[in-house]
């Protein structure tokens, strides 16, 4: 009866920990797709703000004109890897905008009268205020990725995870800029 009663007990205490395995990791795959969420949020409205620059610094820079077809080239390569939710996708694309509006402040320097429009100035601080914002969600979004991924990959949870479909999460970093100093957003 003893012998019974423990097995009981030892069963109950297995599915009680199992329960509070699978919450765990449903948990943390729901805050890996809600700061993903929120970083898409971010990415949109800053996509948003950058035809209203272009428009802006078209009259004031008609010979770079290469200059501004790649940015809204990089803006919709960016706006296709966020439809497909890739992180890597969108880190690429995100590297190749961010050089590509780089770039563009840089030529604007050598427009006084751009860099002295209200409208440019709105726009850039704007901008700006979006990726402080992106930076501080990416990195939160890091962070929770790294949480997920420790759960689904130590024991016993891998082997738990593995049944019920959780797997690893990408991180989320920028490719690598084509910018004189060769760094690198991490």
């Amino acid at each position: 009866m003893v012998g019974t009663a423990a097995w009981f007990l030892a069963i109950f205490v297995v599915g009680v920990y199992l329960a509070a395995l699978y919450n765990q990791l449903v948990t943390l795959r729901h805050n890996v797709r809600k700061a993903w969420s929120n970083i898409d949020v971010l990415l949109r409205q800053r996509n948003d703000e950058l035809p209203r620059l272009i428009a802006v610094c078209k009259p004031f820079i008609r010979y770079e004109q290469d200059l501004l077809e790649a940015i809204a080239r990089a803006r919709a390569l960016e706006i296709a890897a966020q439809a497909a939710i890739n992180p890597e996708q969108v880190g690429n694309a995100e590297g190749e905008l961010r050089n590509s509006k780089a770039k563009l402040l840089a030529v604007a320097e050598r427009y006084p009268e751009l860099k002295a429009s209200e409208s440019f100035s709105h726009i850039s601080k704007r901008i700006a205020a979006l990726e402080a914002s992106i930076a501080d969600r990416r990195t939160f979004y890091n962070d929770t990725v790294q949480l997920n991924n420790v759960a689904v990959e130590r024991f016993p949870g891998s082997v738990f995870a593995r049944c019920f479909g959780f797997s690893a999460a990408d991180s989320f970093h920028f490719a690598q800029a084509s910018n004189a100093a060769g760094s690198r957003d991490v």
